[in-house]
């Protein structure tokens, strides 16, 4: 089994937080949201809070598919947020989210307890993931849903050059790097139930939904 990597918790950087905002993640960030539903049927209203936001794509996404609901997306990375409140000003459901700066576990959103946390690639960017955890268990209302996509980690450098090859080989130079780096900093779906297991989110299921990606779901 390879071992785990740990890469830069923030993505800093303008021009990067530009390609990440022009890089075509329909395909992902569509399948987050249909996963959430497929595991939580029914409508989705009042505050959502989005952890690891990013610009916003997922957010808007999920705002979009949930018109009774508003977003709230905390992310710690300044040039991610400048790009997402400019792509929220262009977006039809840009009205109903709201992105803010906080980084875990001092970060958290304005309205607390939230009935619905979602976070999409959060995870393998935290050197420490409990503070993932802590930050759902401080933040969410009794009952409240949770869902969480992430990479998982493959078994070895081989296959991560085979998932790159297969995904980032057309990409920007810099989301090949990242994409790269990112696989190689995941958590296995082990790792993760252990994790759950220390937060005592012992309700929680993880499953793996793809070949570079597991989710993580339950009910406070």
């Amino acid at each position: 089994m390879m071992q785990r990597s740990p890469e830069p918790e923030l993505m800093l950087d303008d021009d990067q937080a530009r390609a990440y905002a022009e890089a075509d993640f329909s395909e992902p960030h569509e399948h987050f949201v249909d996963l959430f539903a497929e595991r939580f049927p029914g409508p989705v209203d009042g505050l959502v809070l989005d952890l690891g936001c990013g610009p916003g794509d997922v957010s808007l996404r999920f705002a979009t598919r949930y018109p009774k609901c508003r977003v709230h997306g905390i992310d710690g990375a300044p040039a991610m947020l400048a790009v997402g409140v400019e792509l929220c000003r262009r977006h039809p459901s840009g009205s109903r989210v709201t992105l803010l700066e906080g980084r875990l576990p001092e970060g958290r959103g304005p309205a607390v307890p939230y009935p619905t946390i979602i976070s999409n690639s959060l995870l393998h960017h935290l050197h420490a993931p409990d503070v993932l955890w802590g930050a759902i268990l401080r933040d969410g209302a009794p009952g409240a849903r949770v869902f969480v996509m992430d990479l998982c980690r493959p078994d070895s450098i081989q296959q991560v050059d085979s998932l790159v090859a297969r995904y980032a080989a057309d990409a920007p130079a810099v989301l090949h790097r990242d994409f790269r780096n990112s696989l190689c900093a995941a958590f296995t779906p082990e790792e993760v139930r252990e994790q759950l297991r220390a937060a005592g989110l012992h309700g929680f299921r993880v499953e793996q939904v793809s070949d570079r990606h597991l989710v993580v779901w339950g009910r406070l």
